[in-house]
Parts: structure tokens; sequence; C-alpha cells
């Protein structure tokens, strides 16, 4: 058993380095002041006060907020229906589903964000619209492919004896498939808010530079400005509206999963 502890040492020594360390860096600069060196080391809350005073920073992160949601829901009206279509098909045709929902995933998505650029170029609609358009067609797959877990998991009979106890398709759907079927959606919705709220190339390339969300605003202050400390506090505000929704999402999971045991 000793021995295959040893094993877990490499992943110690590469989560040290690549997150926690970074995480801690990110801490460490945003409660300090800008200038500080090594040894004179003063702790402040300023760049907190700095986001929180200023109600552009806080349009800012309303508006990253809103696009995440409306993404998500969404990538949850078109996603749930192609998902239970795929579900209910045959094993050979879910799987050629699959694999052509997963096939854009291949290619990396800076590239398919830079083939909608072009797509959307000379469309004449609003950068806000071409946004909600470039992370949709992203993060759909995500949702898809929770939502199909999850239908593709579900006991079949409780379908049957919903039947037999006289209930119609509509009727099975709501009370039994809907049901079962919230712990795929609430996977989905991690994986679609979570990267939609901090996303900065998508707006950056389909905004055309007129639409911030907070993710422009991090990189703006880390690569274009060089004011690390604001920059780190920043993404330590986004970290804290992250970990608040991961919790929400948990629980809202928690308790459905209590009312169908």
């Amino acid at each position: 058993m000793r021995s295959f502890r040893r094993l877990v040492y490499p992943y110690i020594v590469w989560g040290s380095i690549f997150i926690l360390i970074p995480m801690f860096m990110i801490v460490f600069y945003a409660f300090i002041s800008e200038g500080n060196g090594v040894m004179t080391v003063s702790f402040t809350f300023d760049n907190f006060l700095r986001f929180f005073e200023d109600s552009i920073f806080i349009e800012v992160l309303l508006r990253s907020l809103k696009i995440a949601i409306v993404t998500t829901i969404i990538c949850i009206i078109v996603g749930y229906p192609v998902a239970y279509i795929i579900a209910r098909a045959k094993p050979n045709s879910q799987s050629i589903a699959v694999l052509l929902i997963t096939l854009p995933m291949w290619i990396n998505m800076l590239v398919r964000t830079y083939a909608w650029r072009g797509i959307l170029l000379e469309s004449g609609l609003s950068p806000e619209v071409k946004v909600y358009i470039g992370m949709v067609y992203n993060f759909l797959p995500f949702m898809i492919l929770q939502i199909y877990t999850s239908l593709s998991k579900m006991n079949k009979d409780y379908l049957i004896a919903a039947t037999d106890l006289g209930c119609n398709a509509r009727q099975a759907f709501l009370k039994v498939t809907l049901p079962l079927s919230v712990p795929g959606i609430i996977s989905g919705i991690t994986l679609v808010f979570l990267p939609a709220v901090s996303s900065f190339f998508i707006p950056k390339l389909l905004g055309g530079g007129s639409f911030v969300l907070i993710g422009n605003l991090i990189e703006n202050y880390f690569l274009t400005a060089g004011d690390w400390n604001f920059g780190a506090a920043i993404s330590l505000i986004m970290t804290i509206v992250i970990l608040i929704s991961m919790f929400i999402t948990k629980k809202f999971d928690h308790e459905k999963e209590a009312e169908n045991a």
C-alpha cells in the first residue's frame, strides 16, 4: 500500500506548482499595493474598494453574469430536446449523433471562434448578439452531453410503470423523465455557466472590443496595463462569484437527489 502512495507524490508536486502557488500569488497580489518590494510589503484592501467604488466595474460584472445566465438558459432550451432525441434513438444512431456533437470540439475553441468571426463579420448583428452566438456554439455540446448521459442512464422501467398507472406521454415526461434528468441539467449548467462568466477571447473576438466582460478586464490589467494588483483583485472577486455559483448548483442538486430518493 505504501508503494502505491508514492505514486501520488508527482500529482501533489504538479498541483502545488500549477494550482496552489499561482492561487497564492493571486491572493498575495490582490492584498498588497502596487510598487511593494519583497522586504516592504504592506497589505491593503484598496484594490477591492477600487473595484466596488467604480460603477463601471460593477456594470461589467453584472454584464458578465447576465451573458453567462442567458447563455446557460439558451443552452438548456436548445440542448435538452437534442439530448432527449439522441437518448431515444437506436444505439448506433446515438453513437453517430454523439460523434457529430463532439466532432467540432476536436478543433481548438479559439480557432472555432475565429471562424465565427469571419462568418459574422458582415452580418450587421450587434456585438452582444455575436457574443451570444459564440458562447452558445462553444458551450452547447457540454450541456447536450451531460443531459444525454443522464437520460441514457435512466431506468426505462419507470416510464413503463408511469404508463401502467395511467400517465400519458406528457405526464410521464414531466413526472418521471424531467426530474430524473435534473442531475444532468445541473452538471450542464456548471460546465456552461462557469466558463461563460469568465470567458475573455469570445467577447474580444466577436464583440469587436466594444463588448467588455470581466475576463477582458482581468486580461487587460494583467497584460496591457501591467497593474497586477488590481487584476489579481478582480480575479479573486471572480473566483468568489464562481465558488458561490458552484455552491448553489451543488446544493440544488443535493436537494433534488434527496427528493428523488
